[in-house]
């Protein structure tokens, strides 16, 4: 782990998208934080110490998902998938499909593993699979505001984890997309989808994939803008095949991810936040922990 010194965080950005809004100054005690996101190989030695069960190879309660296809509420996550071409970038259905079976050592479903893939960050995780595994660690998970100090790595509001410049000389910072999104990526220094962790250069605290790669879980409910009342009630069960980003059950992730491209998703900025429910398990999103 790396220690985080304390300070005095100004967060949020205004240039972007709305949620990131507005800028709050927070303090921020020392704390430690993961180098790098969880990652298989990690996730694996938890799983069989415990013999723990992630929420994506868990029967569905019908009753939970009102209108949902009953075909549909059978064990799995949510799976990317390139479309064939340009699509309209407001219809992400178009290129989230739900997989049965998919789960964090299937992450793309049947047929796939993650054998060559130890030294990635574990990914189709809900906010209780990384709960779980923080627990049995002996740690917890990061405030929304210690993530983003700890992204920050010592600069004080910066567009990106790195200063102003998205490519300082040219040099790529984070695994995010690299080409036409949804259809052509021609990777992220060779890789296309997750990377292994610390394949790309470290933060001013020496954190590793603070940006890109996968989105991150944070303990913060999920409200529409800095300083607001929570819209949610975790713990809640929520709907996973809903678009409502203020439904009950959300939490705040950070950090972008693999996904993340300029014609759609500039959140690989420290800044940045998304909504997911607690249930979700997805393909691009994992966790690290704190102490």
């Amino acid at each position: 782990m790396i220690r985080v010194p304390a300070g005095r965080l100004r967060m949020g950005a205004t240039e972007f998208y709305p949620e990131e809004g507005p800028i709050v100054e927070v303090d921020v005690s020392a704390f430690a934080l993961d180098e790098h996101p969880v990652t298989n190989a990690d996730y694996l030695r938890f799983v069989t110490a415990t013999g723990y069960v992630t929420v994506a190879e868990q029967p569905l309660d019908p009753a939970l998902f009102p209108g949902a296809d009953p075909a549909t509420l059978v064990p799995g996550g949510l799976v990317f998938t390139p479309t064939a071409g340009p699509v309209d970038l407001s219809e992400w259905r178009r290129w989230w499909r739900w997989q049965p079976g998919a789960h964090w050592h299937a992450p793309e479903g049947p047929g796939t593993d993650v054998d060559e893939r130890l030294s990635h960050p574990v990914v189709q995780i809900a906010f209780a699979d990384a709960l779980a595994y923080a627990t049995w660690a002996g740690k917890r998970l990061p405030t929304e505001a210690e993530w983003e100090w700890a992204a920050r790595g010592g600069l004080v509001g910066a567009s990106f984890a790195w200063g102003e410049e998205l490519r300082p000389a040219g040099m790529l910072m984070a695994n995010t997309w690299q080409g036409d999104f949804p259809y052509r990526n021609t990777g992220a220094n060779g890789w296309v989808g997750t990377s292994p962790v610390g394949s790309f250069p470290a933060n001013g605290y020496g954190l590793r994939d603070m940006i890109g790669n996968v989105w991150e879980w944070t303990a913060d409910a999920w409200s529409p803008r800095h300083g607001m009342v929570p819209t949610v009630q975790p713990g809640e069960r929520a709907n996973l095949f809903t678009a409502d980003a203020a439904g009950p059950g959300r939490r705040v992730t950070k950090g972008g991810s693999h996904l993340c491209a300029p014609e759609y998703c500039v959140r690989y900025r420290p800044a940045a936040r998304s909504s997911q429910t607690e249930d979700s398990a997805t393909t691009h999103l994992g966790f690290r922990c704190a102490v």
